[in-house]
């Protein structure tokens, strides 16, 4: 289980005294728990644990109140907030100020004490200030005694709370480069600026002589190799394709048996490169143990690297998928040519849907009237209007080989702990390296 952020709900409500705040603690309470069972019930972090919620410890009516709540917040590990109210609240004093924290506010569409009216002026209050946040309202009028929480406002809330959970998950983290440009491709110019800037991700970065390096030095778990050498025997290896090199350039059995090692050691060096490995510190490697912190990474690959060495496809197409020599696990992101563009949009897609994801070339768009031509065969159902062809260039996760299926059998990609062995397996028999030689 790792360590995820938290969401604060916020219960604001109406700080007069004297009978208007008392007749709304209950039901402001109320919203406020239920918001809290609704996210925690649906939404899941990456390694399938329940996001959770942290509730104030009461309603806020006044600024000593937002003040307490923020700090308990603090306490806690809250990394976006969503403030819940049935009623009119003085904004400026109940708003969230943390200029960091994703903020929502849903205000109650009721008619005896609407949140309408504190929803239009504290989002007026967020936009003023230059904190900005998103507001939640129900279309239908709902009775005050009525705390549930229909079908539209359970989506918006849904929605927001698993985009800024993916914001608070990256905050913090790094983008670790492995290598630089590749072939002049403008995504693998890593921006830092971008990704300090909206992403709240620093850039790291280390030459790919570390790989080298690590491996002269025997710098990874040796035990873990054989174990990933023995699983690689059994599920890849066996499926080399044919080799399609130059005849002059084809590798004897024994050279691309060197290679599967090399591609295998690689493997755990990138992988120890981004998050570390605490077997490093027991031999004795208390530097290289730390990793750097890389919620994504890139290698860059082509071309200084694959005209000289094996390629990367195995060990980014390995670390994109939901499993390994160990078993199911969640994806790790790495991009191809370390496009950290294309690698951006690969870590929105996982931490949004807690699914692996493909990073896959369109080589070839096919209409249906070029597939007549060369095959003979009329295109039919989903493919009707075309297919485009997608090859591998390195990072394409065995997820996305069709072999998980959903309730109706249908061809899919699951969170991790949806999967089962049976999946796994047929994945397993779904790489194939038409050569180590690049």
């Amino acid at each position: 289980m790792k360590k995820y952020p938290k969401i604060g709900i916020r219960p604001t409500i109406d700080g007069r005294q004297g009978g208007v705040r008392e007749s709304l603690e209950e039901k402001t309470m109320n919203l406020a728990k239920a918001v809290a069972e609704l996210i925690s019930t649906n939404l899941k972090n990456g390694d399938g644990s329940p996001v959770e919620c942290v509730i104030a410890d009461g309603t806020i009516g006044r600024v000593a109140e937002s003040a307490a709540c923020a700090e308990k917040f603090e306490r806690e590990g809250v990394g976006s907030t969503i403030t819940v109210t049935s009623c009119w609240c003085y904004g400026a004093e109940t708003m969230d100020m943390n200029p960091y924290y994703p903020k929502a506010v849903w205000g109650f569409n009721g008619t005896e004490c609407p949140g309408a009216v504190y929803l239009a002026a504290v989002l007026a209050g967020h936009a003023q200030k230059g904190l900005p946040a998103f507001g939640i309202y129900g279309r239908d009028v709902q009775d005050l005694n009525d705390n549930s929480i229909p079908a539209d406002v359970a989506e918006k809330l849904l929605r927001f709370a698993r985009a800024a959970q993916a914001v608070a998950t990256m905050r913090g983290k790094s983008y670790l480069s492995m290598g630089g440009v590749s072939m002049g491709i403008a995504g693998s110019i890593v921006n830092p600026d971008f990704f300090q800037e909206y992403l709240c991700i620093r850039c790291e970065s280390v030459d790919l002589t570390e790989i080298i390096r690590r491996m002269t030095e025997g710098i990874y778990d040796k035990e873990e190799f054989a174990k990933a050498m023995a699983w690689t025997e059994k599920n890849c290896k066996k499926n080399e394709g044919k080799d399609f090199n130059n005849p002059a350039k084809v590798k004897t059995r024994a050279q691309k048996d060197e290679d599967w090692e090399f591609i295998v050691k690689m493997t755990i060096i990138m992988r120890d490169l981004m998050q570390g490995n605490p077997k490093l510190k027991e031999m004795g490697f208390k530097e290289e143990a730390l990793g750097h912190n890389a919620i994504a990474a890139g290698f860059q690959g082509q071309r200084q690297w694959t005209d000289f060495y094996p390629n990367g496809d195995y060990s980014e197409a390995l670390l994109n998928t939901s499993f390994d020599w160990d078993g199911i696990r969640e994806a790790y992101v790495v991009a191809t040519e370390n496009d950290a563009c294309n690698g951006v949009a690969m870590l929105f897609g996982h931490l949004l849907t807690n699914r692996a994801q493909i990073f896959s070339d369109v080589r070839t768009y096919w209409s249906p009237a070029a597939v007549k031509r060369v095959t003979g065969k009329e295109l039919t159902g989903m493919a009707a209007n075309g297919i485009i062809h997608l090859i591998n260039s390195g990072a394409t996760t065995l997820d996305g080989t069709g072999q998980q299926t959903n309730a109706q059998g249908e061809p899919t990609m699951k969170p991790h702990w949806e999967i089962s062995e049976e999946e796994v397996e047929k994945m397993s028999g779904s790489y194939y390296l038409v050569s180590c030689q690049s």
